[in-house]
């Protein structure tokens, strides 16, 4: 299971999760509207949910009910590039 960035990294993208992430996981140009959390390379250790600043990280199966379409908002990412 990997951990998922929701709707509140949307216009912040504060990268202090990006620097802890053991596995360069965590994607995102200055283009898009947030970062990004590539789940088949997502170990799953959680580094990085302590260190966002607008709590935005939560495990996939933890994601608020509001924004579970971020789970599936994720995975597409990487699929187009």
């Amino acid at each position: 299971m990997a951990y998922v960035i929701a709707e509140p990294c949307i216009g912040v993208k504060d990268k202090a999760c990006v620097a802890v992430c053991p596995v360069d996981c965590i994607h995102g140009t200055d283009a898009d509207e947030m970062l990004y959390i590539q789940p088949d390379e997502c170990i799953d250790c959680g580094a990085c949910a302590p260190e966002c600043p607008v709590s935005a990280i939560f495990p996939a199966d933890q994601v608020p009910a509001q924004w579970r379409a971020f789970i599936q908002k994720n995975a597409d990412y990487f699929r187009k590039a």
